[in-house]
């Protein structure tokens, strides 16, 4: 019989171990700390050196070991701040697919001190010069297309830009420079005084009024979540019966491969920062492609396959899955949705050796939260799982109490993996933590054992394949359009996306519109995952309640599934 979960979590938090968890104070609030924190993130990437020739990052044909990639950078750390002036607290964006520069360039941003932005390369130009005006980016580290992007901001406000991965020949603006002729390899990394409590990432998330809200973490708090995955790791692998989780049995090469974008708190936490802190191999991939996955997890023999469910169903229901040998894979799953119970059963037939993965977790918790795996997931499909004691997980109701086991009401969470705040905005910040406690705007319950369920959300956002879409951004969007009287935008159910983006109209007299014309009109105001696939349109005004809300349960309903 295994060990139950909360003695294995006893023994792997308890005193002298590595994850030994104990009492401490971050920014002035008791928490639950990990006792051996590396004191900021500069610390993590020294433990990425000891990985010395190990192969670090894959991209097609191109490979680097863990000393390369470090070469890399501490050469671009150099650069930053002698050549570009970057000074500690400064801030560094980065706009770029899924490169190894991406990679490269965060280690090194965060090494000096400076704040690394990531920006969602799938912004347009609007939503791409909001992100860096409202950070106040003084550099901007990007590849071609996203300076094209932003060519007119950058030039506005005079912002210095490195491009990665140019062309030979390709022309650049007079305010952009080459990767090449920057990053010196040799350089060595300037010496900085870091804090724990120092920022260290701005991350973009969709806000309710149509802005994008900068999700501010520490070096402290993404520390504590990357340990925390790693604590929960090895709590799954000692209440694991496989054989190949024995401590007698062969070490399996880890591999982890990169199927989720980098500007996601998901690829950027638990997948990027967690390979460079144990030293797994990182295939990456620049954009999702199912088979061109399918024959990655074969060649490099990959063991760790994280992303949202609607990847994880991509994987299992190809047609091509068969033809090719995934017998490495140990675990398949993710966040950033919920998984259909169908799709938790079908991972476990398909994945012989390992099992489906699941966690709760979101850019304001540095990704980390509740987790299932295992049988714990096979007897618990609709769950997300239960969390270390490094986090606390309380349903409260409206008046902020807490409420006992089954009830439903909004997910809190407190730990010292939270981020500090959204950047310049004190009242959206007091409106989700109050008194160091995470008001996440989902409802859920807690079951007897302390299991996780997911089953609402208070806040008005459609989860559409791990991409926060705001109802309030896309219905003032639609809005501007002349035709449009009201609408009402909602998430109807989709198997493979969790949710996809509709829309409920009512025009002005005379006018009509399409899905292809409301397409057209949105594509450069909104990022094409926001734009609604589905519409109706109505003869009459959309209904309302008492206080002159839409009712958006009774729209969904113009949605049959």
């Amino acid at each position: 019989m295994s060990p139950s979960f909360e003695e294995v979590v006893a023994q792997v938090t308890g005193p002298g171990s590595m994850f030994e968890i104990g009492d401490g104070t971050i920014n002035g609030i008791d928490q639950r700390v990990f006792v051996h924190a590396p004191p900021n993130m500069r610390s993590l990437f020294d433990i990425a050196r000891m990985g010395g020739d190990k192969t670090f990052v894959v991209y097609d044909d191109q490979e680097w070991t863990f000393t390369e990639a470090m070469v890399q950078v501490d050469a671009l750390g150099a650069a930053l701040v002698s050549h570009f002036g970057v000074k500690k607290g400064d801030r560094v964006a980065i706009a770029m697919r899924n490169y190894p520069e991406w990679v490269f360039s965060y280690a090194a941003i965060v090494s000096i001190g400076a704040v690394c932005v990531p920006l969602n390369a799938m912004w347009t130009e609007v939503e791409l010069a909001y992100g860096i005006e409202h950070s106040g980016s003084t550099v901007m580290i990007a590849d071609p297309e996203r300076i094209e992007r932003t060519a007119e901001v950058c030039e506005r406000l005079g912002l210095r830009v490195l491009c990665a991965r140019v062309a030979a020949g390709e022309g650049l603006g007079d305010h952009v420079e080459r990767w090449e002729d920057v990053v010196e390899p040799g350089a060595p990394m300037p010496a900085v005084d870091i804090s724990p409590d120092d920022d260290a990432t701005i991350l973009y998330t969709s806000g309710t009024t149509g802005f994008p809200k900068g999700a501010v973490s520490t070096h402290s708090a993404i520390l504590h979540a990357v340990l925390a995955f790693g604590a929960r790791a090895q709590v799954d692998k000692l209440r694991s019966d496989k054989p190949e989780d024995r401590e007698d049995a062969e070490p399996i090469k880890p591999v982890f491969i990169l199927i989720v974008p980098l500007f996601h708190v998901t690829g950027c936490v638990p997948v990027m920062l967690g390979s460079f802190v144990a030293h797994m191999e990182l295939v990456m991939m620049y954009k999702w492609d199912v088979d061109k996955a399918l024959e990655l997890i074969e060649r490099h023999r990959v063991t760790h396959f994280t992303g949202v469910p609607t990847q994880s169903w991509d994987l299992v229901q190809s047609p091509r899955f068969a033809e090719f040998d995934t017998s490495s894979l140990r675990n398949v799953g993710g966040g950033g949705a919920p998984a259909p119970p169908t799709l938790v059963s079908q991972l476990a037939d398909s994945v012989k050796a390992g099992g489906p993965i699941i966690g709760y977790g979101m850019t304001e918790t540095n990704a980390y939260g509740p987790q299932n795996q295992g049988d714990d997931y096979l007897t618990h499909p609709s769950s997300t799982g239960r969390a270390l004691p490094i986090v606390q997980v309380e349903i409260r109701d409206n008046d902020g109490n807490p409420l006992p086991v089954g009830k439903r009401g909004e997910i809190c969470m407190k730990g010292p993996n939270l981020f500090r705040g959204y950047w310049n905005d004190a009242e959206a910040t007091a409106d989700t933590i109050v008194d160091g406690w995470l008001q996440t705007g989902d409802a859920g319950r807690l079951d007897e054992d302390g299991f996780l369920y997911v089953e609402d959300r208070i806040k008005d956002m459609i989860l559409r394949g791990g991409e926060n879409v705001y109802c309030a951004e896309v219905e003032a969007a639609i809005f501007e359009h002349p035709a449009v009287h009201e609408v009402a935008v909602v998430g109807v159910p989709n198997d493979r996306l969790g949710e996809e983006v509709a829309a409920v109209i009512f025009l002005e007299d005379g006018e009509q519109l399409g899905v292809d014309e409301l397409t057209a009109f949105l594509d450069p105001k909104l990022a094409r995952f926001k734009i609604p696939s589905r519409l109706a349109i109505l003869d009459e005004p959309l209904p309302r309640n008492a206080a002159g809300k839409f009712l958006k349960r009774d729209l969904r309903d113009r949605f049959p599934s």
